[in-house]
């Protein structure tokens, strides 16, 4: 596409992803204009403001899926610009451990996946090894993966805001997109903040990407379902019990990761989160009811077959929701010291979680490609680390388009 860099962008979403893909589309077409659309008065509102702020180097994921994929080469970059940009990141790494003799056989599976995605210093740990690193930590076994560690994102969207406006790119805020519509010489933009014009839209707006897809002539056939994850944080006097970033052995036959700790990179020891279904996209308290996102989710029979397939983890996580005890049981599984007088309540994130029809969680990066447009369906974890990577994806995805046409709303495509 020789004419790349003359063309005119639109970029829906000022999270990191979003502001990552402007970065990576000004480095790689600096003739080109570009304008970020966040429809809050500041970026990084959202799932970027609420994250635990850890750099995940890319244990979990498929070998050959994108998420790995873009995991290992993204903490890679991520670490780079934040040398480069001063910001506050350490590379302290994590311990993922086995409680007890049944989540061994999946510890094991865990390093063979790591080794093949090509992570580097996976080290088996025995209960007294383990102890050597985190020395309150419990288990029989554990898994050292030394190139993990945590960081201030929101200090990463502040430098990419910088290099933006530096490079001429508008970042527009109070920009919700309320209808978007083509005309001869592309897309127009309809948002409070005015008409954005752009030959090229890109969609990255988390928790709403469904909807802006929607609104760009896109049938939804995935959808979000928000999940809250909760956090507490443990007491000044008790911080002391974890030192860096302890991990539970994910259960396969669920799709989230469990309670975990993590030392934040500018002092203090979360706890979380759990995975409750909120009643908001944007539902950061259990008050927070939001109705057009309620019926939304419960109108969708997807969400009822996930809700089928995973009855008792769903109830389970909401019981744990209301309960400090129960929550602080799932954390000694890790750390067998902590009581729940050590926990006091914290902030809280929610996930832009994609659900297929069928029920199952889109566990993958998902985009929709057109030739004047892509969409960012999917971005679950590590999106945070990975957003330079992402962003270079999408780049490359526009330079070498092979993309469907497009078909209005309501066709099967």
């Amino acid at each position: 596409m020789a004419q790349t860099e003359h063309r005119s962008f639109a970029i829906v979403g000022g999270g990191i992803v979003g502001l990552a893909t402007a970065y990576r589309l000004i480095e790689r077409f600096p003739g080109a204009t570009a304008t970020v659309l966040e429809k809050e008065e500041r970026v990084a509102m959202h799932q970027t403001g609420h994250n635990s702020g850890v750099l995940h180097c890319g244990l979990y994921y498929k070998p050959g899926s994108v998420k790995a994929r873009l995991a290992v080469s993204g903490i890679r970059q991520m670490v780079t610009f934040c040398q480069e940009n001063d910001i506050p990141h350490e590379i302290c790494g994590k311990l993922v451990v086995a409680a007890d003799e049944s989540e061994v056989a999946s510890l094991r599976d865990l390093e063979q996946r790591g080794t093949a995605n090509g992570l580097e210093g996976l080290r088996w740990l025995t209960r007294e090894e383990m102890r050597e690193i985190e020395p309150h930590v419990g288990g029989i076994a554990g898994l050292r993966v030394p190139q993990e560690g945590i960081v201030d994102y929101q200090a990463v969207c502040d430098a990419l805001v910088a290099h933006l406006r530096r490079g001429g790119v508008r970042v527009v805020t109070g920009a919700r997109v309320e209808r978007t519509r083509r005309d001869r010489k592309g897309w127009v933009v309809e948002t409070p903040a005015g008409d954005f014009t752009a030959d090229f839209l890109i969609n990255c707006a988390g928790l709403h990407s469904d909807r802006v897809a929607e609104l760009a002539g896109e049938r939804r056939e995935l959808r979000i379902v928000p999940f809250r994850g909760e956090y507490f944080k443990i007491r000044p006097e008790r911080q002391s019990l974890v030192r860096n970033l302890i991990y539970p052995t994910p259960d396969p036959r669920f799709p989230f990761l469990g309670v975990h700790f993590t030392r934040l990179i500018h002092g203090g020891i979360e706890a979380g989160p759990n995975a409750v279904l909120a009643f908001a996209r944007e539902g950061y308290r259990k008050s927070d009811v939001n109705l057009r996102d309620l019926f939304d989710a419960l109108s969708y029979s997807g969400l009822w077959r996930f809700l089928r397939r995973y009855p008792s983890m769903a109830w389970y996580e909401l019981r744990r929701s209301f309960s400090r005890d129960l929550f602080c049981q799932s954390l000694q599984r890790l750390v067998p010291e902590i009581q729940p007088d050590d926990l006091v309540t914290g902030g809280s994130g929610v996930r832009a979680q994609a659900i297929a029809p069928a029920g199952d969680p889109v566990q993958d990066f998902n985009f929709i490609e057109r030739p004047d447009a892509l969409h960012v369906l999917n971005a679950p974890s590590p999106a945070a680390t990975a957003s330079l990577a992402i962003g270079a994806e999408i780049v490359n995805r526009i330079s070498s388009p092979k993309r469907e046409p497009y078909l209005p709303a309501g066709r099967l495509h």
